[in-house]
């Protein structure tokens, strides 16, 4: 029997937590996990080339469905033979459903059983998407995986509304499975919803795993509620999903977070936040965040991190990026956005490699004391 487009290989655990070791399989590459995807909403990483996340060690990116269906349009990009082509990406790929739109556009659409209708922020065109309609263009686009088309409810939300968020969900998902064409290169995962609704989650969690797909993602966390009712929520719902299938956590990507989402048992984050710090001026570093726009920077001529071997770091001062950032030349972005997807591409490797060795609590600790990180606190602006 031939292997599925996407297949998950554990290749150990950890053993004072569910964290775990493996290896993602894909038509377009093996990527190693736990695994940090860079976003790249309209097929680009904000300021970066592809082969410049290559060399980064990018094993996935991941791009929008939303944002790419109202432009160029899936046909295009179909006629240009799917993204990978299209944006000359030769590593993993992974596109959302536009369910997180249908939770960020709330004064623009309108939800029903059937799917959401609402207007470009664009042009104001009016749109629907249902789930057959989701997996046509998520198809039309060709990534390695797609994601079901789900409801991202806000934070707090009334439990009559979470259940009745969490039905049509459920619903849209088998809607996915069904509308969605085989093929040898793209796999569907579905998404965990429920908000931090336990018994809502395991009500998810086995519906969906009794449709067998072939990956899950935890989604509808970090939207405001509080860091420990998130850790908690994930805590509770990673062992309801099966383990050897990869565990996706959608839209985190802070360092904190990474540990501790890898701690109970993820495989896969995403986050916009290393690209949209960088272009508000702001650093991740080994002590933390530094706002490197700030005047006290102004005659620094250390690098963006000491413990850092990036070639940014290897080249260029604090001063001299804060000078472009300052001029707003293009460069001061481009090497801010260059450095954080380094630092957190390195943080994954790194955790990766404590996995490996069974130190990873030890490591963990090890960056906590040295980020600043004391459960609420994410570093000093040094």
């Amino acid at each position: 029997m031939s292997k599925p487009p996407v297949w998950y290989e554990l290749l150990q655990r950890d053993a004072g937590s569910l964290a775990r070791r493996g290896r993602l399989h894909t038509p377009h590459g093996t990527i190693e996990t736990p695994v940090f995807m860079p976003v790249g909403t309209q097929a680009t990483v904000k300021t970066m080339a592809p082969w410049e996340l290559a060399e980064l060690g990018a094993g996935m990116i991941l791009a929008n469905t939303y944002h790419l269906h109202l432009r160029p349009g899936e046909s295009l990009v179909a006629r240009a033979g799917g993204l990978h082509k299209f944006m000359s990406w030769q590593g993993g790929l992974l596109t959302d459903s536009g369910g997180f739109q249908v939770f960020s556009l709330a004064d623009l659409r309108k939800i029903s059983d059937d799917g959401v209708q609402f207007r470009s922020h664009l042009d104001g065109s009016p749109q629907l998407f249902t789930p057959e309609r989701v997996m046509e263009i998520e198809n039309a686009l060709g990534a390695d995986i797609i994601m079901a088309f789900d409801e991202c409810p806000p934070y707090p939300a009334e439990p009559a509304y979470l259940k009745n968020s969490l039905r049509r969900t459920l619903a849209w998902a088998q809607r996915c499975k069904t509308a969605h064409r085989y093929s040898e290169e793209r796999a569907l995962f579905g998404i965990v919803q429920g908000g931090t609704d336990l018994a809502l989650r395991r009500e998810a969690a086995a519906a969906l795993v009794d449709m067998d797909f072939p990956g899950y993602a935890v989604g509808g966390l970090s939207v405001g509620e509080p860091k420990p009712l998130m850790y908690e929520t994930l805590a509770y719902t990673t062992p309801l999903l099966p383990a050897d299938k990869p565990r996706y956590l959608m839209g985190v990507g802070a360092p904190d977070d990474l540990f501790e989402g890898v701690e109970r048992g993820v495989d896969m984050f995403d986050c916009v936040l290393p690209t949209r710090i960088a272009r508000n001026g702001t650093v991740l570093t080994s002590r933390g965040k530094v706002v490197i726009r700030n005047a006290t920077f102004s005659e620094d001529w250390r690098p963006l991190d000491e413990q850092c071997d990036c070639k940014v770091c290897h080249n260029f001062s604090r001063a001299y990026i804060r000078h472009l950032l300052k001029a707003e030349e293009i460069l001061g972005i481009r090497l801010t956005t260059y450095h954080n997807v380094y630092f957190l591409l390195t943080l994954m490797k790194n955790i990766r490699s404590s996995l490996e060795q069974g130190n990873f609590s030890t490591y963990k600790q090890e960056f906590y004391r040295e980020y600043g990180y004391n459960g609420g606190n994410t570093g000093e602006d040094v």
